[in-house]
């Protein structure tokens, strides 16, 4: 039995730890920065305030991850972010396919709780920080309301992933709140007063049908009369639940960290009044079997405090797409502001415009300018309200975090501040290891003099050409669409195609490419042609002139005609992609983005793929064959398609595809790292949208790794992930390595974008 005799004044347990890096917040970008550390070598302490790790994309709120492929509603083609977040998003598909919240609560711990070099304390909150001068921090306190243990953590180097700033708040750092005017940043989307300077939360509900007849009284608290207090309810439907309802939002003209328990109740009021309205009003007579699941306790938020840098990024960084020296991520989300009146306003839920392409994000928006241990990631990095609209969203923030990861593993391997690293010139150093474990930077290729791959001489059992992909599916060209076709420099190839109609009438062709290198939105036309479709079959060749300046994709455009079927193909290729000139209103994408003047965003069409099972490439023939899909492919230091495949595809007919390296003298290798095509164009949303496959089709399941003599060294079978690091116990010397490789199916061959050997790691 425990007995204290000290009556007077009693002190919490206390438990003091030492760690290399401290990180607060357990949100994407908090989990994504603790795990790329812990695995550089860094002893981490993660400090999540609440019981499970994830936050908005978490159980408690259940808002599924986006970043650059926006639903794939824009045009941004393999743009989902790479590394970390991408092993969590494909491992949760595989797993968690349908989109369980629950389920992806599990995988997130059990990725953080698998790494030794990460302490994870979960429901402890920071409330004070400790300096050692003025721009120094030296330890946070945070107390767990579970175990009544106050943790006083210390470290050299912190890092603020909260959300809502907490540790940057209490250090001093510098930061701001609200909407910057347009003559600031010449920012000319700044928001106007009227419309509001915060972001509000959201809080989500969950529905489902029981078969039978169900009740619903409302609590006294919820809202009366929604139709009126709600314009938006005109439009609702029984159907819609979860994060779909991301327009139940509330909080943008009070204070959105001091008075989010009031947001909650008024959202929580909202929330008990629609569903009364849903169950009996009358009007749905399909909710008569149907009752509330589940409704968040917390609210999801988008928008607090935004922390200074040494650089903020602003809306021009985004549309303009600007390049900077210190990049190391990227974002793709529109700049999507909401009105601050949130639910009860007439507007619009939200007001999205879009860039052309992705944008980098740069080193010096990740620290803080005046603390000089402090590291910035997720939602408070430095931003304007503007460019902040885009950078926001979870997958960005996760990105982002990954960043502060490896600086952090930078910094203390250096004995130097975040700020250090770009005063030292290691910069390049910093986007080299990034780009080492998935981390697409645009425009940065990854080269290391360690990768032995590169010394090697290079064969494979087969290269993949695209001349033909082969007919067998009809579609009516009800839509306009385009076949993505990489292409060398020089003139354009020569197509054939097939299309069918039952009448005379005229078909509208169209060869475009992009203004921008790297860019999927086809704003330049070079030829246009009007052929004529006879009854029946219609073997169509178009002999194009144009000549190519630069390695590029172009766009082999067939324009809406809904008396024509087009033949299709259901042969997919890595790096060979169809889409189509959709509307995604999910996205404020309507076909063409007409912004009104002068707002500083850009006109111009979307063209977008479908999702699998749909989203067939047009059967074509193409002559000369293109030869893009090289075994020299695997020595480029980019992981995905851009300008081109970037991988060396097999052909379908070979039997055995491999490929292999021979060095002059023997090598010894205790590492190897292999990139499989794990689609990057997927958006791989996290909650209620479930997805066709639980493993993308063009990823490499089994694979064998085989020395000069035919020794077995290494086999995989069932793989997954985009990347599979192989490290050995014991060094493999060899002159000779092959990579046999297993066709992923019948209709998609094997494919590897990159292969690296290291002797030591």
């Amino acid at each position: 039995m425990l007995k204290d005799d000290n009556k007077e004044k009693r002190s919490l347990r206390r438990e003091d730890i030492h760690t290399d890096y401290a990180i607060v917040g357990g949100g994407l970008s908090g989990v994504c920065a603790a795990i790329t550390a812990a695995r550089m070598g860094l002893k981490v302490v993660l400090i999540q305030d609440r019981p499970v790790l994830g936050g908005n994309s978490s159980s408690e709120v259940r808002l599924w991850i986006l970043g650059a492929t926006s639903h794939m509603g824009n045009n941004n083609r393999w743009s989902r972010e790479g590394g970390v977040i991408d092993e969590i998003l494909v491992e949760n598909t595989y797993k968690n396919k349908e989109g369980n919240p629950l389920l992806f609560d599990v995988i997130l711990l059990d990725k953080v709780v698998g790494e030794p070099n990460i302490t994870l304390l979960l429901n402890t909150a920071v409330n004070a920080v400790k300096k050692s001068n003025s721009e120094t921090i030296s330890s946070v306190s945070a107390f767990c309301s579970q175990n009544s243990v106050e943790y006083v953590v210390k470290a050299p180097l912190f890092c603020d992933a909260s959300g809502d700033g907490i540790v940057g708040f209490l250090s001093g750092a510098a930061f701001r709140m609200g909407a910057e005017s347009k003559e600031e940043f010449g920012e000319k989307f700044a928001p106007t007063a009227e419309y509001g300077e915060l972001l509000g939360h959201s809080l989500y509900f969950y529905s489902k049908d029981t078969g039978k007849p169900v009740k619903f009284i409302p609590p006294d608290f919820a809202l009366k009369n929604i139709t009126a207090e709600i314009p938006r309810f005109k439009s609702f439907n029984a159907k819609e639940h979860g994060c779909k309802l991301w327009w139940l939002e509330y909080g943008g003209r009070l204070d959105t960290v001091h008075d989010t328990e009031k947001i909650k109740w008024e959202l929580w009021k909202v929330v008990y009044g629609a569903w009364d309205y849903i169950k009996n009003s009358g009007k749905f007579p399909e909710a008569d079997t149907m009752t509330l699941e589940w409704v968040g306790t917390i609210p999801g938020k988008r928008e607090s405090r935004r922390f200074e840098g040494d650089y903020m990024l602003k809306q021009q960084d985004i549309i303009e797409q600007h390049t900077h020296h210190d990049a190391v991520a990227y974002g793709g989300w529109s700049i999507d502001l909401h009105p601050a009146d949130g639910v009860f306003s007439e507007k619009p839920g939200c007001n999205q415009w879009h860039s052309k392409g992705i944008y980098q994000i740069p080193y010096r928006c990740l620290y803080s300018k005046n603390i000089k241990n402090l590291f910035l990631t997720g939602r408070i990095i430095s931003a304007s309200h503007v460019a902040f609209a885009s950078t926001r969203v979870m997958a960005t923030s996760a990105h982002v975090g990954q960043a502060v990861g490896m600086a952090a593993y930078m910094a203390a391997k250096n004995d130097l501040y975040p700020r250090d690293i770009l005063k030292h010139n290691l910069i390049a150093q910093l986007q080299r290891e990034l780009l080492k474990t998935g981390q697409h930077i645009p425009g940065l290729e990854y080269n290391d003099p360690n990768d032995l791959v590169q010394i090697a001489k290079l064969s494979a059992s087969s290269e993949y050409q695209l001349n033909e992909l082969s007919s067998d599916i009809l579609k009516p060209v009800d839509i306009s669409m385009a076949q993505m076709i990489p292409l060398n420099t020089g003139k354009v190839p020569q197509i054939i195609f097939h299309a069918e109609s039952k009448s005379n009438t005229k078909l509208v062709v169209e060869l475009r490419i992009s203004g921008k290198h790297e860019n999927y939105t086809p704003d330049i036309s070079l030829e246009k042609h009007t052929l004529s479709i006879h009854p029946g079959r219609n073997c169509l060749q178009i002999d194009f002139t144009s000549i190519i300046s630069r390695p590029s994709y172009a766009f082999f455009v067939v324009h809406k005609n809904p008396d024509v079927e087009l033949h299709f193909s259901h042969q997919r290729v890595t790096g060979v992609l169809s889409v189509f000139n959709l509307v995604n209103k999910a996205v404020s994408n309507f076909g063409k983005q007409t912004p009104p003047e002068d707002i500083g965003v850009e006109e111009f069409e979307f063209w977008c793929p479908q999702r699998r099972p749909e989203g067939h490439n047009v059967a074509i023939k193409v002559e000369p064959a293109l030869k893009t899909f090289k075994v020299s492919n695997i020595k480029t230091g980019i992981y995905r398609p851009t300008n081109q495949p970037n991988a060396w595809v097999a052909l379908l007919s070979d039997a055995k595809p491999h490929i292999v390296l021979e060095w002059p003298d023997k090598k010894e290798i205790s590492k190897i790292d292999v990139f499989f095509d794990a689609d990057y164009d997927h958006p791989m949303e996290t909650v209620l949208m479930g997805h066709p496959e639980d493993v993308m089709p063009f990823c490499v399941r089994n694979y064998q790794i085989k020395d000069g003599v035919g020794n077995l060294i290494y086999e995989k079978k069932d793989n997954y992930q985009s990347i599979n690091r192989i490290t050995f116990d014991q060094p493999v010397i060899v002159d000779k390595l092959t990579f046999f490789v297993e066709h992923p199916s019948k209709q998609i061959p094997a494919a590897i974008f990159a292969i690296r050997c290291y002797s030591f790691f």
